[in-house]
């Protein structure tokens, strides 16, 4: 396969994006936490420790998904490096390295958002209950 100095740079605004959205997400989470922390301060409740418990798992996960992300983006560089310096069969792979740990970035990121659905499909389903019994 032919590779040139261009192909690793291809992932630098796929790398940019999922950088951003993971970000985002993290200090959504981060945000979460805390006003559960207050509320559970005011008044203690195991409801809010399971769901800062499953946000603690989520904020887990969002950080190995940006590890796996800057990761990712180090093996572009140096792959462009290898490529740069003429070194081919490094540059190949250090670009396959890149591309199999921006897929692990995915797939860390399809996991938290698994969690996440069940986490407000159980918030849902105790509010059909409330309302059912009303």
């Amino acid at each position: 396969m032919e590779i040139s100095l261009t192909t690793p740079a291809l992932l630098f605004p796929a790398v940019s994006l999922l950088m951003l959205a993971y970000t985002n997400r993290f200090l959504t989470l981060a945000t979460i936490i805390r006003n559960l922390y207050d509320r559970y301060h005011s008044v203690p409740d195991d409801n809010l420790l399971g769901q800062i418990a499953n946000l603690r798992y989520r904020i887990y996960l969002i950080r190995n998904m940006q590890i796996f992300g800057v990761l990712s983006l180090l093996f572009c560089v140096v792959s462009m490096f290898a490529l740069f310096a003429g070194w081919v069969v490094a540059g190949q792979w250090t670009f396959g390295i890149a591309l199999i740990l921006m897929m692990v970035s995915m797939a860390v990121s399809l996991r938290e958002l698994q969690i996440s659905v069940g986490a407000l499909d159980l918030l849902l389903s105790k509010l059909e209950e409330h309302e059912k019994s009303l």
